[in-house]
């Protein structure tokens, strides 16, 4: 690979862009593709395009083309990532089988007591306002959102913010009559109900969950479900 595909690749990488870079097996020469464009290199007949996008889309390399025509597809989409709102116990169990299951996780909480290091070893925390950082991290369609504080005053700006994001997921803690007090308050301020409804909310799949890792369980399956099938409606 030329230094400079190589350099516009990392630079793609570092920004969260969805990439990939095609190899003409017969002769080696390379194109690379950021985000819905040619971004170095020859263009890309309209079947390699349509194959490129199949490639981003599934989140798969693949060898297309036969004998003379055969091209490697190499997608280098950003990782998975997950964010969580509230540094409670629920997070303690829910961050590490996130990132065992190849989510990046980062969480938000402005409660200094419970946003520590200690509490949350190999994990980015941030100990501010959650509509303070969310606008910094580059939320995108593999981002997934989970708030878990039981108090509006910290759920409900992250809540905004992901309603205006293109987060694949979003689920929020709480019971039925919890969450149709969220729903009143986000629709007063300004939220109508059809973006009210991306919100999983009670979050988490159905399982019976009572502990903490019991829940934790239930919210992970749900974004894995969710990650699969990034059109799904949440279940009435």
């Amino acid at each position: 690979m030329k230094g400079s595909l190589l350099k516009s690749l990392n630079k793609a990488r570092i920004e969260r862009k969805p990439a990939a870079l095609i190899t003409r097996i017969l002769d080696g020469s390379q194109t690379l593709f950021v985000e819905d464009r040619v971004s170095a290199g020859p263009q890309l007949e309209n079947y390699v395009e349509q194959e490129l996008k199949d490639a981003l889309l599934s989140d798969k390399s693949r060898i297309i083309g036969d004998d003379e025509n055969r091209i490697f597809i190499h997608v280098f989409n950003p990782p998975k990532r997950l964010v969580i709102v509230g540094a409670v116990h629920i997070a303690q169990d829910l961050a590490p089988m996130a990132m065992t299951a190849g989510y990046d996780v980062s969480i938000i909480d402005p409660r200094s007591p419970f946003a520590t290091a200690e509490r949350f070893p190999n994990f980015r925390v941030f100990c501010k306002w959650p509509d303070e950082v969310m606008p910094e991290l580059n939320i995108d369609r593999k981002t997934a959102i989970v708030t878990l504080t039981h108090d509006p005053k910290i759920d409900d700006p992250a809540l905004i913010c992901a309603l205006s994001s293109d987060a694949f997921y979003i689920g929020s803690l709480g019971s039925r009559n919890t969450h149709a007090s969220r729903i009143a308050r986000l629709q007063t301020a300004g939220h109508d109900r059809n973006q009210i409804a991306r919100i999983n909310g009670p979050v988490g799949l159905n399982i019976k969950a009572v502990l903490p890792s019991e829940i934790a369980v239930s919210i992970l399956a749900q974004i894995i479900e969710f990650s699969h099938s990034p059109n799904r409606k949440k279940d009435a």
